[in-house]
């Protein structure tokens, strides 16, 4: 098994309907008290919520009851179909009750799942499922006009020649078994429905047997990084991590029992799975989901449904709030979520720069840092990113000694604490972790004298040019004060005698128009010489950019576009 990283400190176990909020600037660990694995989580919610609606997908709408007794099916099946403590079991899915039951049946017997993105092309599902080794496949039979048995036929071509049951592939040697859902019409895979017919092989008192093996700090699942920079990491969770983080978080967001969820986010990634549907079981809310996101269907589903929290990504907030129905839309349940033009107008804070912000990765399981979601900061702390989650540390590191800065000095921000991953797929402890447990992020920032942590971007992305170091992020910031401007993001470019150039992309607003050479006077009175932007880009549309599935800028793809415009 992978050992943990080292733990910050001993936690305060509590257990009620929901994680005790703040008193006044009190911050402290807080935990559920039962055991923090898959079936400590899911039979607590159950016993706790009972018929209440935990997910909805179309018209289905399951509770918590019938996904502990769903889970608890599959998961003797597994057990009975030889799948125990320690299987990798990949899962390829949408979100829906499905993907919800089959991550719990396989983690509650002690399976580790990797989660595996729908957005996956045959490429790339062939080199996940083979960096992972997984064994036991589950996946739906296709999503959005794709067919998985096909993609996974073009992964891995000899799969067309395997039997049912007895996989054996030299390119993939760990792979055994595929299991699909609603029918199959390969040869190699056999059918979710069939699988459950075998649960009646194993006994619950079996079952029971299997979840008391599992211990919180055994590996849970793992999750692909979205890989905006580099190749994807396969990031380990273990199960105390899974189940705790969220509980930990509760204080700082406003979740109580009746709540209703609405995200776009995949539960393959850590803003839907941890900080929503896990936290959402603690709390006793709805988790609502839908096939796709499309601003007019999702506005009519947030109405009908009564959302409470929407969360999601920034660039959602626009193609909702432009929709033209949305001025005509009811959506006075709304108070909560990442979104603050969806929110009542005495709830908005307006100036992002002050409204409670957090920073999180998928190594530390979602916010290793945060305040009190959507309150406002004061001046004095614009742009913070909130103090460490309790039960974290930070610290602000020189990365060419590894020594600590001092207060308000830029560096490398490291974490360490309970939601911390084991480690990382194919990759050594001691190449992850530092011998004391502190993580290495690659993220730059500084801390304030109050311990508030201040984001200002990616160690690899720091500009060279002409012997200075330049922060995109900050250059960013600037940028996105002018009121023409939607995004900015800024890259470096080669240049022969200055090393790098610094150079801009940045989307209007619709209707909104500017020229490049008025940004750059404005910039000139905010910023030093060397931090202006020698090239500046205009688009009229995000849609100009490339992006990423998660959301998120694919910087590789941008700099490529900036350096073919600019570079000498």
């Amino acid at each position: 098994m992978i050992t943990p990283a080292a733990s910050s400190g001993p936690a305060e176990a509590r257990h009620q309907n929901v994680a005790d909020p703040p008193a006044s600037d009190e911050r402290r660990v807080q935990f559920p008290d039962y055991e923090a694995t898959a079936a400590g989580l899911i039979r607590d919610a159950a016993n706790r919520w009972e018929d209440r609606i935990l997910v909805i997908l179309d018209d289905q709408r399951v509770t918590y009851r019938q996904v502990e007794q769903q889970s608890a099916e599959m998961a003797r099946a597994l057990l009975t179909s030889g799948v125990t403590r320690g299987t990798r079991l990949g899962l390829l899915a949408p979100n829906g009750p499905d993907w919800v039951v089959a991550w719990l049946a396989a983690t509650r017997i002690g399976a580790v799942t990797t989660l595996l993105s729908t957005y996956l092309r045959p490429r790339e599902l062939s080199w996940a499922l083979g960096h992972s080794g997984v064994e036991v496949l589950v996946t739906a039979d296709g999503y959005l006009g794709r067919r998985y048995p096909e993609d996974l036929e073009t992964a891995i071509p000899d799969l067309a020649f395997q039997r049912r049951g007895g996989i054996e592939i030299a390119s993939h040697p760990d792979l055994a078994k595929v299991y699909v859902w609603n029918g199959t019409d390969r040869g190699w895979t056999s059918t979710v429905e069939d699988l459950l017919v075998d649960a009646s092989g194993t006994t619950n008192t079996d079952l029971v047997i299997a979840e008391a093996a599992v211990g919180p700090d055994d590996p849970m699942l793992v999750m692909y990084t979205s890989g905006s920079t580099a190749e994807p990491k396969g990031v380990i969770h273990g199960h105390g991590a899974v189940v705790r983080h969220p509980y930990n978080l509760l204080p700082f967001r406003d979740l109580v029992p009746g709540d209703v969820l609405y995200t776009p986010m995949p539960l393959f990634w850590v803003g839907g799975l941890t900080y929503t549907l896990v936290s959402a079981m603690h709390a006793g809310a709805t988790v609502v989901f839908e096939e796709r996101f499309e601003a007019g269907a999702t506005l009519d589903l947030i109405e009908a449904e009564k959302v409470t929290h929407v969360v999601g990504w920034p660039h959602m907030s626009q193609a909702l709030t432009e929709h033209p129905s949305f001025p005509t839309r009811d959506l006075s349940a709304v108070r909560g979520g990442s979104l603050d033009a969806l929110l009542p107008p005495d709830l908005r804070v307006g100036d992002p720069e002050l409204r409670a912000n957090s920073l999180g990765m998928t190594e530390s399981l979602g916010p290793h840092s945060i305040e009190l979601i959507g309150s406002a900061l004061p001046e004095a702390k614009r742009g913070s990113f909130g103090r460490a989650v309790p039960g974290i540390e930070h610290r602000i590191v020189d990365p060419s000694t590894d020594e600590e800065v001092l207060e308000g000095e830029l560096g490398e921000i490291w974490i360490r604490g309970y939601p911390l991953m084991l480690g990382l797929v194919g990759a050594p402890n001691h190449a992850v972790f530092m011998s004391d447990g502190w993580y290495r992020t690659g993220d730059v920032g500084h801390l304030d004298a109050d311990g508030h942590l201040y984001f200002k971007g990616r160690m690899g992305d720091q500009i060279k040019t002409s012997g200075m170091n330049v922060m995109p992020r900050e250059v960013e910031l600037v940028i996105e004060e002018q009121p023409e401007v939607m995004h900015a993001f800024v890259a470096g470019v080669t240049h022969t005698e200055r090393g790098q150039d610094v150079a801009a992309a940045v989307v209007l607003r619709p209707g909104m128009s500017v020229d490049s050479e008025e940004v750059l006077e404005r910039l000139r009175g905010d910023l030093s010489s060397y931090k202006v932007p020698r090239h500046v880009a205009i688009y009229d549309s995000p849609e100009d950019l490339p992006w990423l599935e998660s959301g998120k800028i694919d910087l590789r793809r941008l700099v490529g576009m900036l350096a073919e415009r600019y570079a000498s």
